[in-house]
């Protein structure tokens, strides 16, 4: 395959005009800040994007993503040690989000999957359940982005940070591990510079 990066395409003429909004909201226009403003994020609109993200698919329904959302000032410093330095500059976005995953997160399926309980294959076996609750905690942080741009924010992930200082900071006990950070609300000023391109399919995609 050509690792050769292509211009994006317009896709919204493959759409039913019901869902070009979405798309567009969600794809097409979304953009991820470089500065951010200073507008707080209510707490009402954190609770509504987890109400969208928790109803997403997971491995076993098992949902172990936990969301640690910084609101304030005092909450947003405990972070900047833990930051590397091109993202602090980062926490002035009206909310970052800490997305962990639950080390543990088996102990809530046969609540959570009631017609078939898969608890026993993670109780004595770490590795999968180290695996599967990072693989879809990280996937949960991916509807987490949609669901704030569906709400009308800004996103953006961050990865630039030292994990064990954040879970040193935030979840002592060992539980909890963190994942990755997701700043949300709303750009502080029009993107400097048009979208980086993205690889065609024909350098992506393999259909058989």
């Amino acid at each position: 395959m050509p690792d050769t990066p292509l211009p994006i395409p317009d896709t919204t003429e493959r759409l039913p005009d019901d869902l070009t909004l979405a798309a567009d909201r969600l794809f097409l226009s979304a953009r991820t800040p470089q500065a951010w403003s200073d507008r707080p994020v209510p707490v009402e609109t954190l609770h509504r994007l987890y109400d969208l993200v928790r109803l997403a698919p997971t491995a076993f329904n098992g949902s172990p993503a936990r969301f640690v959302f910084l609101t304030t000032p005092g909450a947003k410093e405990r972070l900047r040690p833990a930051l590397s330095r091109g993202n602090q500059s980062k926490l002035t976005a009206g909310a970052i989000a800490i997305v962990a995953y639950d080390t543990r997160f088996f102990d809530h399926l046969p609540l959570l999957s009631p017609h078939y309980d898969p608890s026993p294959l993670f109780v004595d076996n770490p590795g999968l359940a180290e695996s599967t609750a990072l693989r879809n905690g990280t996937l949960q942080a991916g509807y987490l982005i949609l669901a704030a741009r569906l709400l009308g924010l800004d996103a953006g992930p961050m990865s630039g940070f030292d994990a064990a200082a954040v879970d040193a900071e935030f979840f002592p006990d060992g539980r909890l591990r963190s994942n990755i950070l997701v700043a949300l609300g709303h750009a502080d000023s029009p993107p400097p510079r048009p979208r980086a391109p993205r690889l065609d399919a024909s350098a992506t995609v393999v259909i058989l």
